[in-house]
């Protein structure tokens, strides 16, 4: 009967100290839109913002619960740079040194703030995030490649830094 008693406790205090989980949402419900501007680009490299602003918005509507708004009437608004754009060599051939593989990372600033008070939500700087492609034959893929692929990570990074704080 005592270790009965004994088991009955262990498991009492299991279901009262928990798991670990909360039922907490992962983003702040009292925003209901965002508005997302074309990010500026201080760069060379064009037509990275248009990447980047265009996987953001679509990251938000897929991972969040807010709607993107094209105008900026959104409850918040998300504003951002490119700051720099770095293309690193991962890799050589064994003969003649011609490049195979590179990384390219973008670096951004932004900002995500509530219009109704002024207050930035979230504001980062130096945000990197980065993506390798294969410009070597056969595979020959474009910088715009990498470009795309390095967007796409960002704007994972960015609405993974808009979830709540808990």
């Amino acid at each position: 009967m005592t270790a009965a008693r004994v088991l009955l406790v262990l498991v009492l205090a299991a279901l009262v100290a928990g798991c670990g989980y909360s039922h907490k949402p992962l983003f702040d419900t009292t925003y209901r839109t965002v508005s997302v501007p074309i990010f500026d680009n201080r760069t060379f490299y064009r037509g990275v913002e248009f990447d980047l602003t265009e996987a953001l918005k679509k990251q938000i509507e897929l991972r969040t619960p807010y709607k993107v708004v094209n105008d900026e009437s959104g409850d918040t608004i998300l504003r951002g740079s490119v700051v720099a754009v770095r293309q690193n060599r991962l890799s050589r051939e064994r003969e003649g040194g011609m490049v195979q593989e590179l990384e390219m990372a973008l670096v951004v600033d932004f900002e995500w703030k509530d219009q109704r008070t002024g207050e930035a939500i979230v504001d980062r700087r130096g945000l990197v995030a980065s993506s390798s492609y294969v410009p070597a034959q056969p595979v020959g893929e474009p910088l715009a490649i990498g470009q795309h692929m390095a967007a796409e990570r960002m704007a994972d990074s960015i609405v993974g830094a808009m979830r709540s704080q808990w």
